[in-house]
C-alpha cells in the first residue's frame, strides 16, 4: 500500500481481515477449557492438572511475546500477524491427534508459542492504523473479535464433543487460524513503519521501567485472572450438585461472551473518562460477579459469570487502550511487557485456583479470584493517573 493509502481515515480502511484473524486464534487459545472434565477423564488426571492445558499455553503466550512484539517493530505488523496465524493451524492439528497428556501439553505450549504474532502485535496495530480515525471504538472492535472467536471456541468444542469426540472438536478449529491467515494476507491493509527507539534489548528495558506500562498490566492481569479461573471452574462446579449439568449444556455458559459487545462502547466511554477509570469499573463489576457466585443457585450464578465477563471486556478493553498510549515508540516492545503480565496472570489462574477447588471448592476459587482483583485495582488506584510517556 502507498504511503498516500496508509496515511488515510482509519474509518476508511478495512479492519475485517484483522477481527478475522484474531478471532480465529482466541477460539483456539481456551478450547480445552469447556472440556476439562472430559480430559480429565481421558487422560485420568485430576482437575489441576487438566487446568495445565491452559497454563502451558499462556506461559508459552507470557515467553514468546519478547520475541514477537520487538520482532514486529522490525518486519512491520501485518507479516507478523499473517505468519503466526498460519503457524498455529499446525500444532492445532497435533493437539487433536496427541496420545498422551505430556504430549497434548507440548502441542498446547506450541500453539502458545504462535499465538503472540496475533495477541500482542494485534494492540500497536490497531493503535497504529485504526485507532487514530475510530477513536477507541477500533480496540472495542479487536477485543470483541477476540471474544467473539473465543465463543466460537468454547461452545462450538463443547457441543461437537458432546455429540462426537473431543479429538474432532479440536482438530476442526485448526480451519479458523487458516482461514485467517488467508484473509489476512489477501485484505489486511499495510500500517506505517513501526516506530521504534533502537536496539530490541534496549527497547524491552526501557518498557519494562516504564510505569505507563504496569498501570494499564495491573488491572488487566487481575481481570484476566479472574475470568480464567471462574470459567475454568465453573465447568467442575456445573457438573455436581445442585446443578448436575452435562458437557453440552456447560459449554453453553460460554455463551455469555457475546456480552462482548460491549467493548466498542467500552472503548468510546475510555476516550471521554479515560481509560484507568473503565478499567477500575471493570474491576469493581467483576469483583461483584464473584460474590455473587457464591450462591449455588442457577437464577444468580448465570449473572455472577455474566457480571465476570462483561468486566473483563469492559476494563480489558480500557487497559489496551492504556498500553496504546503508554509511549510514542517501541509499542510492540511495550506490548511484550504487557502481554508477559497478563499471562503469566492466565497461567497461574489455570492452576492455582484448582488447587484451592481440590480443599474447598468454589468458595476457594472464589476468593482467590476476589483477592487478585483487589490486588489489581489497588495497584491500579495507587499509581494514580497516568500520562503519556515516551521511555
Amino acid at each position: 500500500m502507498s504511503a498516500r493509502a496508509a496515511g488515510r481515515p482509519a474509518a476508511a480502511l478495512d479492519m475485517s481481515g484483522l477481527l478475522v484473524g484474531a478471532a480465529g486464534m482466541f477460539a483456539t487459545m481456551y478450547a480445552t477449557q469447556p472440556i476439562l472434565p472430559v480430559l480429565g477423564h481421558e487422560f485420568a488426571v485430576k482437575p489441576s492438572r487438566t487446568g495445565l492445558t491452559i497454563s502451558v499455553v499462556v506461559i508459552a503466550v507470557a515467553a514468546a511475546g519478547w520475541v514477537w512484539g520487538p520482532v514486529s517493530d522490525r518486519i512491520g505488523r501485518k507479516r507478523a500477524l499473517v505468519l503466526a496465524s498460519g503457524l498455529l493451524t499446525v500444532p492445532t492439528v497435533a493437539v487433536a491427534l496427541a496420545p498422551s497428556f505430556p504430549l497434548l501439553l507440548l502441542f498446547r505450549a506450541l500453539q502458545g508459542l504462535c499465538m503472540p504474532g496475533l495477541l500482542i502485535v494485534g494492540v500497536p496495530y490497531v493503535a497504529e492504523v485504526f485507532t487514530p480515525g475510530l477513536g477507541g471504538r477500533a480496540m472495542g472492535l479487536y477485543v470483541a473479535a477476540l471474544f467473539a472467536g473465543g465463543v466460537v471456541g468454547r461452545v462450538g468444542v463443547g457441543l461437537i464433543t458432546a455429540a462426537t469426540d473431543w479429538r474432532l472438536a479440536i482438530g476442526l478449529l485448526a480451519l479458523l487460524p487458516l482461514t485467517g491467515a488467508l484473509v489476512m494476507r489477501r485484505s489486511l491493509p499495510e500500517g506505517p513503519a513501526p516506530p521504534r527507539s533502537g536496539r530490541a534489548a534496549a527497547a524491552l528495558v526501557g518498557q519494562l521501567r516504564n510505569p505507563a506500562v504496569w498501570r494499564p498490566a495491573a488491572a488487566a492481569s487481575a481481570l484476566f485472572f479472574t475470568f480464567v479461573s471462574t470459567y475454568s471452574y465453573a465447568t467442575f462446579r456445573l457438573r455436581e450438585e445442585p446443578f448436575d449439568w452435562g458437557t453440552s449444556t456447560t459449554s453453553l455458559v460460554f455463551s455469555l461472551w457475546a456480552l462482548g459487545m460491549l467493548s466498542p462502547p467500552a472503548g468510546r466511554l475510555a476516550d471521554r473518562l479515560g481509560w484507568w477509570r473503565v478499567s477500575a469499573l471493570g474491576l469493581l463489576c467483576s469483583a461483584s460477579g464473584v460474590l455473587l457466585s457464591l450462591l449455588a443457585v442457577v437464577v444468580t450464578l448465570l449473572p455472577a459469570l455474566a457480571l465476570v465477563i462483561s468486566g473483563v471486556f469492559v476494563g480489558v478493553t480500557a487497559a489496551q487502550l492504556g498500553v496504546s498510549e503508554a509511549g510514542e515508540v517501541d509499542r510492540g516492545a511495550a506490548g511484550a511487557v504487557y502481554f508477559t503480565l497478563y499471562y503469566v496472570a492466565g497461567a497461574a489462574a489455570g492452576f492455582l485456583p484448582g488447587l484451592a477447588w481440590e480443599a474447598w471448592g468454589w468458595p476457594g476459587v472464589a476468593f482467590v479470584a476476589l483477592g487478585v482483583l483487589t490486588a489489581g485495582l489497588s495497584g491500579l488506584l495507587a499509581l494514580g493517573r497516568p500520562r503519556l510517556r515516551s521511555p
